[in-house]
């Protein structure tokens, strides 16, 4: 769902050829994060989720401004992006962190998703700023 609202506009900044690239960079990111946070885990990462948490982070350098719709229980409502994004990223965050005090895990990568953020705003950031020098 997230890929499907975050990706074509993200995709669109980079270009087909760079994003394929930078998506691949982004799930390679989240799994070091995920498995140096883990090392002992005997849990097989499966999925793309990192990577599309970078293309969450890229979102969040190239359009700060945007807003998304979001169902809020009953409701359809429209969102400031940057408030969405952040709460999610607040969440995994926390999880991340829980995971730490030996409970119970729950066989979701919460350091992927924080890897996959932080990795896809370090990445978006040169090229937004190469477009505002005229670089790009």
């Amino acid at each position: 769902w997230y890929l499907w609202i975050f990706g074509d506009n993200v995709e669109d900044r980079f270009g087909h050829a760079k994003y394929l690239i930078v998506y691949l960079i982004f799930g390679i990111v989240a799994v070091a994060v995920q498995y140096i946070t883990d090392i002992s885990s005997m849990v097989p990462m499966i999925g793309a989720s990192g990577a599309i948490s970078g293309v969450m982070g890229a979102y969040l350098v190239f359009f700060p401004k945007a807003k998304v719709n979001v169902i809020a229980g009953y409701f359809l409502t429209t969102v400031p992006a940057i408030l969405m994004i952040g709460f999610w990223f607040v969440l995994q965050l926390l999880l991340g962190v829980q995971s730490f005090t030996g409970g119970v895990g729950s066989g979701v990568a919460y350091w992927a998703h924080v890897g996959g953020v932080v990795a896809g705003m370090a990445l978006a950031l040169p090229l937004k700023m190469a477009r505002r020098q005229g670089d790009y």
